[in-house]
């Protein structure tokens, strides 16, 4: 085990690597300079030059890039152009947001997720499951932008059951969640349908039943074990697209999360703010699908991670 971990991490480092080069090049791409932004419109030359050169925006960008890396390896990521404050800083409490954010949603996506695409298998070609099946390709259909705005619109104006911006207290938080776990909910129960009609069919399922096992059993502990491993790795994936995909959802609730940093950090032009908010992102979706993968051994004890 402790072999397959060092050796996934040592994989990941190519990855975080490459994701810093594109969001470095990215960034310079983008019309704008920082220093002008900093010192205005009309600021004479000299100053906009002074800027540059304390920000080390002079240096060739191979060089700005170097600094930027090495800085990180150290757990620095530089200081904010906009308002000199710890890149750190900022992204700490931001990420914290954007993380319940994201665990909520999960949390919702996978209860609702399971519990749908169980029930589908289990009542396969009835009413049931093709009702399941059609709101499942509805909620996969719809932006999380949009629905957000519907939710806003029902649940929070016309109804005044909710707040409609803000994140921290109980109302705040329901909305921003439905909104962003209900495409991941539909993707985790059609994968859980579809992993579950394959298992039910095994010879050990009619086995099991055979013997007079109660159907709760065979379903639970036979089904839905051996079931598990595609929809874990679909969980995993939803979870970093949520960490990644919450910027809509933040832009419409008002939340001041990660997400929404990044935004602003773009229309400012703030280059650390943005590197070091993507690079956090990057490292935490690159552990996340490290867990994916420790959890595939506890799933199926067949499975050698060595």
């Amino acid at each position: 085990m402790t072999t397959f971990i060092i050796r996934r991490l040592l994989q990941a480092i190519p990855v975080l690597i490459g994701v810093t080069i594109l969001v470095f090049s990215l960034m310079h791409l983008t019309p704008g300079n920082p220093a002008v932004i900093m010192a205005g419109e009309s600021a004479p030359q000299a100053t906009v030059q002074a800027i540059e050169e304390r920000l080390g925006l002079n240096d060739p960008l191979h060089i700005q890039y170097l600094n930027f890396l090495g800085n990180a390896l150290q757990l620095d990521l530089g200081t904010s152009i906009r308002d000199n404050i710890p890149v750190f800083d900022h992204v700490q409490s931001r990420f914290l947001i954007t993380l319940e954010l994201s665990v909520y949603s999960m949390i919702f996506a996978i209860v609702l997720g399971l519990l749908a695409g169980i029930i589908s298998a289990v009542r396969q070609y009835t009413f049931s499951d093709v009702a399941i099946m059609i709101v499942a390709l509805f909620g996969l259909s719809m932006p999380n932008f949009w629905l957000g705005l519907m939710l806003i619109q029902w649940f929070a104006i016309n109804l005044g059951w909710f707040a409609p911006t803000g994140w921290g207290d109980a109302d705040q938080i329901v909305l921003p969640v439905i909104a962003l776990g209900t495409a991941g909910a539909a993707i985790i129960a059609r994968m859980t349908r579809s992993s579950m009609l394959d298992v039910i069919s095994q010879d050990y399922i009619r086995t099991a039943r055979a013997k007079g096992v109660k159907e709760r059993v065979v379903i639970f502990r036979h089904a839905l074990k051996n079931a598990m491993i595609p929809v874990v790795t679909v969980i995993g994936l939803q979870f970093g697209y949520f960490l990644a995909g919450s910027v809509l959802t933040e832009s419409v609730f008002a939340i001041n999360g990660l997400g929404r940093l990044i935004i602003d950090s773009i229309l400012q032009r703030d280059f650390p703010v943005v590197q070091g908010a993507i690079l956090v992102i990057a490292v935490t979706f690159v552990l996340v699908n490290l867990a994916v993968d420790i959890s595939y051994r506890f799933l199926n004890k067949r499975i050698d991670l060595n």
